[in-house]
């Protein structure tokens, strides 16, 4: 990419980015916009309008955002999201104080050494920005001290950086937690691998003893943990017809007008997709399927309570401290009886996978592992073909007759420009879900788990796939003839590749904060179709509630997404430093856009109270490892005699990441018992938190009490309440 198509790249996504807020300003300033551009403030009872529609504009938003304290995210989107943003700023941070050392003095130093340039003109292959570029520095140059050492500046700011965040994430996530108001969690312990039952006696006999007799004054209740895939089938059959008799008498009610009174009642066909079959009147034939399907719910929920318990249970403690204790204990002399972890939140847990026994988990991990690292493999290769075809020069090898296409310059100027970018974000749209079903395989037991794991396996992928796999492709494609020939050029050409495909990830990064940005503040594509739904299908409340739910964050994306760009930028800082300031933009405009989003737009699904954050951390520290390998190959390929200088910081980073992870993790592992101790405001309602633990599709208000005896124990005690 030449320096035109570089400019021509940034200049049209930053005019989309002002096109795009000017829209928002725009649409969002609209009452009938507003459950799409606030819908978490109509959630909770706010105005939606903080100032009011007449004082809108394009950077109103930026305002609201800064004024916003990290208490108000809170508040409105949970200590997840507060402890997203703080990732956000430390590598805001750790950008801007690199920066402010790394671009005054490497910018120059490269500039003005011509060396480099000698040695590239006769093969055209040098352009504009390798000027700016660590690729402009003589081989064996004692300018390369400056970038050795900023290798060491990087890395130090990093640290610094990482251990303040990593100790305030602490501190929030111990304040979420010590909160006077009590949390159905909190007194709850999730228990698997529980042995067989013994002879004449039931399930829930069995946990009952078990745990009474180890917390005689504590232990309240458990509910044993059943099959529920056949009454979950059936509660989801009611709930779809109850939607569609609501459906149905609304739409009858909206068919009575001054003119016909008595209105039109609705019908449909009770055959496939109803388009065929009989004929029936709806308000009545849902009605039937109803009342039947009640029928059916309650008889399949007292066999599911009686017949289908599986070996795992919920067990709940009337004090909040032994809870948290219990759950970090170790009640069973083997590792695979009596396994206890702390509870998560109720809409959490995944309870098919509560059933799975301990040597099964481990089993699923290694399978899941392989399948994970076969999957990495073989997308290597669609994404390095991807990155080497849709250079604009391999395309026309390829594709001759787009010859005269590409000789109109402003197309192939726009083409230069995003192809390649706009192919491998697409791409990369395929993956998420197939990796989150992946990590639920595996046996993990809540939804927030599982969405962590599967980031985890994201952002590999991205970093084997995207950073490496581009920049080796697109070289090993390009040159693969010369390779042939000679395949001791192999090493040089890929290190004189590092500093080239800097232009390309500049555009890359420029296109997701721009573009990706603008779009996600606009949020044109949910209006859109918010509006199409509301006019065409939408004839209830609920249906009309459905069409503008917006969502949650959706951080299995959405941050191995933004751990790409930390390792993009953490990589090419010393090697093109001009990377920095758009690596600055990203996180910066992130920031602002999280700050909007999180007090105006997002609901979470969960809160985890940051436990994604040694997760986040780990991956910073991953990304600078793998910096600081490819720094050092570099200056080896540079023929820099100090080049083992560097090899230090590898193992500082391991033994930084040793210290972090004892000093903070453990909190993080487990509630500790200081924050549990803190005293509540009231006393829990046990049955309350009992019950909110209960599966929707088990809940009944027509089933009486002792007919869940058989799952759900019937023991309590008046204890005191923690």
């Amino acid at each position: 990419m030449d320096f035109s198509s570089f400019l021509t790249s940034l200049g049209t996504s930053f005019v989309i980015f002002v096109i795009l807020m000017i829209l928002f300003a725009l649409l969002s300033s609209k009452p009938g916009n507003n459950v799409v551009y606030y819908p978490n403030r109509i959630l909770k009872g706010l105005d939606p309008f903080e100032g009011g529609s007449k004082t809108r504009n394009p950077f109103s938003w930026i305002k609201e955002a800064l004024s916003s304290s990290e208490k108000d995210v809170i508040a409105m989107s949970g200590v997840d999201t507060a402890v997203y943003s703080v990732f956000l700023s430390t590598v805001l941070s750790i950008l801007i104080l690199s920066g402010i050392i790394l671009l005054p003095v490497l910018l120059p130093v490269s500039v003005t050494d011509d060396g480099r340039k000698k040695q590239t003109t006769s093969k055209g292959t040098f352009n504009e920005l390798d000027q700016l570029s660590m690729g402009n520095i003589t081989a064996e140059s004692s300018r390369l001290w400056a970038f050795l050492i900023a290798c060491y500046w990087v890395s130090l700011v990093t640290f610094y950086l990482l251990w303040k965040s990593y100790k305030h994430v602490t501190l929030l996530r111990s304040e979420a937690l010590q909160t006077p108001d009590p949390k159905p969690e909190q007194f709850a312990i999730v228990v698997r691998d529980i042995p067989a039952v013994p002879e004449g006696r039931t399930r829930k006999e069995q946990v009952d003893s078990y745990f009474k007799t180890i917390y005689p004054e504590t232990f309240y209740r458990s509910m044993i943990v059943t099959d529920n895939k056949e009454v979950n089938k059936v509660w989801e059959e009611l709930e779809g017809y109850k939607k569609k008799l609501v459906r149905a008498e609304a739409i009858y009610a909206r068919s009575k007008t001054t003119a016909k009174p008595e209105g039109t009642r609705p019908t449909n066909k009770t055959g496939f997709l109803g388009i065929l079959g009989q004929k029936v009147d709806s308000i009545e034939y849902y009605n039937e399927k109803v009342n039947e399907l009640v029928a059916k719910l309650e008889s399949e929920q007292k066999v599911t309570l009686r017949e289908k318990q599986q070996n795992a249970a919920i067990v709940f403690f009337s004090n909040r401290v032994v809870a948290a204790s219990a759950a970090q204990s170790l009640h069973a002399h083997v590792v695979d009886h009596w396994s206890v972890l702390d509870s998560p939140e109720p809409r959490q847990l995944i309870w098919p996978n509560l059933k799975i026994n301990y040597f099964g988990r481990e089993l699923r991990q290694y399978i899941v592992y392989i399948i994970v690292a076969l999957t990495i493999f073989f997308y290597m290769i669609p994404i390095t073909f991807i990155s080497a075809v849709t250079t604009l020069n391999n395309l026309v090898k390829l594709i001759p007759f787009i010859k005269p296409i590409v000789r109109i310059k402003v197309l192939r100027t726009v083409l230069e420009a995003y192809l390649p970018q706009l192919a491998l974000i697409i791409f990369l749209a395929l993956l998420p879900k197939l990796l989150l079903a992946l990590s639920k395989l595996e046996g993990i037991p809540s939804e927030s788990h599982a969405v962590r794991a599967a980031s985890g396996k994201y952002y590999y992928f991205t970093v084997l796939n995207v950073f490496i796999g581009v920049t080796i492709g697109g070289t090993l494609f390009s040159t693969f003839k010369e390779i042939e020939e000679d395949p001791n050029k192999l090493v040089p050409m890929l290190a004189e590749s590092l500093p080239g495909n800097a232009t390309f990830f500049l555009t890359y990064v420029a296109l997701k904060f721009f573009v990706g940005y603008g779009l996600e503040l606009s949020r044109i594509v949910p209006l859109i179709i918010y509006h199409l739904k509301r006019k065409y299908l939408c004839k209830t409340e609920a249906e009309l509630k459905d069409a503008w739910s917006p969502g949650d964050l959706s951080y299995g994306t959405r941050v191995p997404n933004d751990m790409l760009i930390v390792t993009i930028v953490l990589c090419y800082s010393v090697i093109a430093p001009l990377i920095i300031p758009f690596g600055a933009l990203y996180f910066g405009l992130g920031w602002l856009l999280l700050r909007n989003q999180a007090l105006k737009v997002y609901v979470p699904s969960y809160e985890s109270y940051g436990r994604m954050w040694p997760h986040i951390h780990n991956r910073i520290l991953a990304s600078l490892i793998l910096y600081q390998v490819t720094m050092f190959g570099y200056f080896g390929v540079q023929k820099f005699v100090y080049a083992p200088l560097l090899l230090p910081l590898p193992i500082f980073s391991l033994i930084f990441g040793f210290v972090t992870a004892k000093k903070f993790y453990p909190a993080f592992e487990h509630r500790s018992l200081e924050v549990a101790a803190h005293s509540l405001k009231e006393v829990p309602n046990m049955e309350m938190v009992f019950r909110s633990f209960v599966p929707p599709s088990l809940s009944s208000e027509k089933i009486e009490e002792d007919q869940f005896e058989d799952a759900l124990s019937q023991v309590s005690r008046s204890t005191s309440f923690v």
